[in-house]
């Protein structure tokens, strides 16, 4: 008996054992239109549900197992998206590279082989990782263009949220600064982190102080802040145009705090010697403590209005995509987000004298 021979035989014992032990897994649970959830969809689900639970809320929680109850609901729910955006010709192909250029970067990897190679390590298969990406992508963008634009805000329910809310739009002061650095070459490179620093270089000092002086007088002379801060400053931040974020008051050195909060809006500081070589900053905005003026808030509010408005009018629109399509959920599960208005699907059979032949057929294929 050849060596061939045998690992076809192998594998033929091992499908047959693989589908013995693994069918109850695979069990198909739903059809929506062209496509089928299995046993295995619904477990996966099931356990990454428990592992965000388990991080954010108390299992006991009871919006914990109400959102077990909805989770054949929600495999549904992506499934009519992923078709309608088919329908709509969204293929998400132009955002899903930019995402994972975007992935690339901040896992400091060099190519879109390095980022496989990293997911590979943490035994996901990119593929998936890539589809998985994909489908938000795509459902996402149906539900910006189908539901989004459905949902109107006035102006008046604008002031109304704003009033009724103002304990929590109470806020501390503090400003948002952007930076240029120049280094100097003298950081820290040790790999004990309490090391000191290597000796400067007084040569590398001055070149660093000379450039900074230059950049700065670019900046007056009517270069844009952001695109110097990307050309010119050896910062982690120059890749965002030098945006460091907000600071409250108390959490700068006294020096730079003086300095920034003195500062108005848009305007930009002189080089300052800082450990790492010299900087520049700028004020980009500057927050009074108190309730914020309506204006200054009003996107937030908009954004919130929005959203308190999308879930309830994505039920809707997700319960007419069931009443339009084809579903049909094995017994013994639930789709909890089910139309009384969806049509049961009627399954019609030509004649076959022989109804063994049949039955056999119906098992191997898998039909509800």
């Amino acid at each position: 008996m050849n060596r061939k021979f045998l690992l076809s035989i192998f594998a033929v014992l091992l499908l047959s054992a693989w589908l013995a032990a693994d069918t109850v897994i695979e069990e198909i649970i739903a059809r929506v239109n062209g496509s089928i959830i299995t046993r295995s969809d619904l477990a996966k689900e099931k356990e990454q549900l428990q592992q965000e639970m388990q991080q954010n809320v108390s299992e006991s929680d009871p919006h914990a197992k109400e959102q077990e109850r909805d989770i054949l609901r929600g495999l549904i729910d992506k499934q009519l998206l992923l078709d309608k955006g088919k329908d709509l010709g969204i293929t998400g192909d132009t955002e899903l590279i930019k995402k994972l250029d975007d992935l690339r970067k901040q896992l400091n990897l060099e190519s879109m082989d390095d980022l496989e190679k990293e997911a590979q390590k943490q035994g996901v298969s990119f593929e998936d990782f890539k589809a998985g990406i994909r489908s938000q992508i795509v459902t996402q963008q149906v539900i910006s263009h189908e539901v989004g634009p459905r949902l109107q805000i006035t102006e008046k329910e604008i002031q109304d949220y704003y009033d009724k809310h103002k304990a929590e739009l109470e806020q501390p002061e503090a400003v948002d600064l952007s930076e240029i650095l120049i280094s100097t070459g003298s950081e820290n490179l040790s790999v004990d982190p309490k090391a000191p620093p290597p000796p400067e270089d007084p040569a590398k000092v001055t070149a660093a102080e000379e450039k900074a002086k230059q950049v700065l007088a670019s900046i007056k002379g009517g270069a844009k802040f952001e695109d110097v801060a990307k050309k010119s400053s050896d910062g982690a931040t120059a890749s965002d145009g030098g945006e460091l974020g907000q600071f409250k008051r108390g959490t700068l050195a006294k020096e730079l705090e003086d300095l920034t909060f003195g500062m108005k809006p848009g305007s930009v500081s002189d080089v300052i010697r800082t450990k790492q070589g010299f900087v520049i900053l700028k004020v980009n905005e500057h927050t009074q403590a108190g309730v914020a003026p309506l204006k200054q808030v009003q996107n937030r509010i908009q954004e919130a209005i929005y959203y308190e408005k999308l879930q309830p009018a994505l039920r809707v629109y997700l319960t007419k995509l069931r009443e339009d399509a084809y579903i049909d959920i094995k017994p013994g599960y639930t789709d909890t987000g089910a139309s009384p208005n969806q049509t049961k699907p009627i399954y019609t059979a030509a004649t076959d004298t022989n109804p063994t032949k049949k039955a056999k057929r119906k098992k191997r294929l898998g039909i509800l």
